[in-house]
Formats: C-alpha cells, sequence, structure tokens
C-alpha cells in the first residue's frame, strides 16, 4: 500500500512531467503556473487511496487522478478571478501575475485538459467515471453561483451555507473517493459509502477553511487571513455570529461589515472581536468534529481489510487537525 506521502509525490511528479509547452504560450504558461505553485493535492490522493484499497492499480488510476487535480485548480483560478484574490498558496493569483482575461481563458483550456485526462481510463468505467465527474462539475458551479449570492445578502440561514459548501468543497472530494472506488470495480453499495465519507470530509474541510481564514496563520494557509471578512463572505462563523447576536451587536457587525471606510486590518480586527465575544470559533471547531466523527464512521463501513484502511483513516486525522 502507497503511503499518502508517496501518491502526494507521485502526482508532483506526472504534473510536472506534463508541464504545457504548447503554443500559444500565453494560453498554456500560466496552466502550468497554476499548476505549479504546490498544494496538498488530496483530490487525486483520494481517488488513488479509494483506488488501492479495493485492489485497483495507482498506475491505471493516476491520469484521472491527475484530472480532478486539473479541474479543481481551473475552478480555483476562476474563483480567484471573482474574489479579486491575490494570493494563492503565497504566491500570486494568476490574475494577478498577467491579467483577468488570460486567468479566464486558461481556466477555461485547464477544463477542457480535465476531461482529456478523466475519460483517459478504460471503456467499461468511462459512463460511471462521467456521470459522477459530469455530476459533480455542475454542483461545484452551483456552489460558486450560492457563494456568489449570498454575499449580497445579510439573511443567509445555516441550513443555506451547509447546502452551498457541500456543492462547492465536499462534493468534489465525494467523487474523488468514488472514483477510485469506480476504477477498481469496488461494490456499488462502497462506492456509495465512499461518496458519503468523502461528502463528510469535504464539510468538514470547508469548515476548518471558514475557521483558519480567521485564526489561521497567513505563512502555513497560504491565502491572506481575513479574506472572507473583507469581502463579507457568508461563513459558518459570520452566521453563527449573527445568530448568536442580540439586536444591538447584529446592527454593530453588520455596519462594520458594510463600513467602506474603514481600513482593511482594523475591519479584520474589529470583526474578529467580535468572533471572540460571540465564542463563534469554538462552535466552529465543534461541528468540524461532528463531521469528523461521521467520517470515522464511514470508514468503518468500508469493506476491507484494516490495513487497507490505514492510509484514508490517516488522511481523516490529519485534517481534523490541519493549520493549512
Amino acid at each position: 500500500m502507497q503511503t499518502i506521502k508517496d501518491l502526494q509525490e507521485l502526482v508532483n511528479k506526472k504534473l510536472s512531467e506534463r508541464a504545457y509547452e504548447e503554443e500559444p504560450i500565453a494560453l498554456f504558461e500560466p496552466m502550468t503556473y497554476a499548476l505549479s505553485v504546490g498544494g496538498k493535492r488530496l483530490r487525486p490522493v483520494m481517488v488513488m487511496l479509494a483506488t488501492q484499497m479495493y485492489g485497483g492499480d495507482i498506475s491505471y488510476a493516476i491520469k484521472p487522478a491527475l484530472g480532478l487535480e486539473i479541474f479543481h485548480n481551473f475552478t480555483l483560478l476562476h474563483d480567484d478571478v471573482m474574489d479579486n484574490a491575490d494570493i494563492r498558496r503565497n504566491q500570486p493569483t494568476v490574475h494577478k501575475k498577467w491579467n483577468e482575461n488570460v486567468a479566464i481563458l486558461s481556466g477555461d483550456a485547464m477544463s477542457i485538459k480535465a476531461y482529456q485526462y478523466i475519460v483517459s481510463c478504460k471503456e467499461e468505467h468511462t459512463q460511471d467515471v462521467l456521470k459522477v465527474f459530469n455530476d459533480t462539475a455542475l454542483e461545484v458551479c452551483k456552489g460558486q453561483q450560492l457563494d456568489m449570492e449570498f454575499e449580497e445578502r445579510e439573511d443567509v440561514a445555516m441550513e443555506e451555507y451547509l447546502q452551498m459548501i457541500y456543492f462547492k468543497t465536499a462534493v468534489l472530494f465525494a467523487c474523488s473517493l468514488k472514483m477510485g472506488g469506480i476504477l477498481s470495480e469496488a461494490p456499488k453499495d462502497q462506492q456509495d459509502e465512499l461518496y458519503e465519507l468523502g461528502v463528510n470530509l469535504g464539510m468538514a474541510f470547508q469548515l476548518q477553511d471558514d475557521y483558519l481564514d480567521v485564526y489561521g496563520d497567513v505563512n502555513t494557509f497560504g491565502k491572506n487571513i481575513g479574506g472572507d471578512i473583507l469581502e463579507k463572505k457568508k461563513t459558518y462563523l459570520l452566521i453563527k455570529a449573527l445568530e448568536k447576536a442580540n439586536i444591538t451587536e447584529k446592527a454593530d457587525l453588520l455596519k462594520l461589515l458594510n463600513d467602506a471606510e474603514i481600513k482593511p486590518e482594523h475591519k479584520i480586527e474589529q470583526v474578529t472581536e467580535f468572533y471572540n465575544k460571540l465564542d463563534v470559533g469554538k462552535d466552529t471547531q465543534h461541528t468540524i468534529v461532528k463531521y469528523i466523527e461521521k467520517c470515522k464512521k464511514n470508514l468503518e463501513n468500508l469493506d476491507v481489510p484494516t490495513e487497507h484502511k490505514s492510509e484514508l483513516k490517516g488522511l481523516i486525522l490529519k485534517l481534523e487537525n490541519r493549520s493549512v
């Protein structure tokens, strides 16, 4: 059984071998840049973890796995344009290094490359692989649309928020594990269990992103701290704060978020003080733990030898305590 570290190194090696040097360079150079600035490579690793758990061949799963990583980075590239983000993984975002038009078009090319890799599997697997991927790709778009709409609303309910992150983040985790199950010809009920595990892991991961955007370290987190606050994103922390605040606190918090005159660093500091006062950081961590516990139950339901689960179990534990 290959370890998570082995699989991460394999993904990075294969991505570096596939540096895009086609003409026109202006189209493909940003793609190579976006894929070369690092990342945890969680989604392709999960494809291969699930594949090897059920006795499948890692070398067969690598190209579809790379397809998911390319797709994921395509979504990040376009998200950064929409969010006007300056930094991704401690490096300038593509639209800052080049411009928005380059980022949009190179992102489009990345999405096509992703499909080329994903359909490299055997014909008997192609229909199922494309079904889960196409459904997932559309759901990711739904999640991004909801995320943008929520920025203009002050009445987003927690249920709506959880639906949004299910689409935007969790389904791609779920797709990754299920795709590995398909490629290794795991039984259908096991593919469904893998999907459910991925959903719960993705929910925990996004909640941790919300938490780290406020309480993380920019040097390890890879993005500017407080970006969600400045963009008025409806995160778990903000929605929980608005739920817990009294009438005066709620009015003050909304006024602060909508204040265009205050310096960004002061806004981040003052909103964080609200969060500390209302103890929403602890609420967020508690919800993360609930999703992690669901992951562990899903893991128990996977019908493979215990030793085959060790790396996926390690990934769950690692994400439970992540700081990046």
